[in-house]
């Protein structure tokens, strides 16, 4: 199993950013064969070292991480989410 952990900080954080954001992140729900789980959370905690929304998500093996990556359902999120955020940090690990 491989899990592939993404934190996203948005560059306005803004109720309708992060609405759009998560709705675009849920949307992959379901579209995608390979994407076994998808989690969506946003942080309460609002320190200067949180980010503001994280995505965790899982799938069999790293063949499933990767035909997730070029996905044509996956693409069009990639892009809002680089259209909504100032930074994103990623890990990907087998458990």
């Amino acid at each position: 199993m491989v899990k592939h952990i993404v934190m996203f900080k948005l560059a306005e954080k803004t109720p309708e950013n992060m609405e759009r954001a998560v709705d675009s992140l849920k949307s992959l729900e379901g579209k995608i064969e390979t994407l076994k789980s998808i989690e969506v959370g946003t942080d309460f905690l609002a320190s200067e070292r949180s980010y503001d929304i994280v995505l965790t998500a899982q799938f069999e093996n790293r063949e499933g991480l990767e035909i997730y990556g070029g996905h044509e359902n996956h693409l069009p999120v990639v892009k809002i989410m680089r259209s909504l955020c100032a930074s994103s940090v990623a890990v990907d690990y087998e458990v």
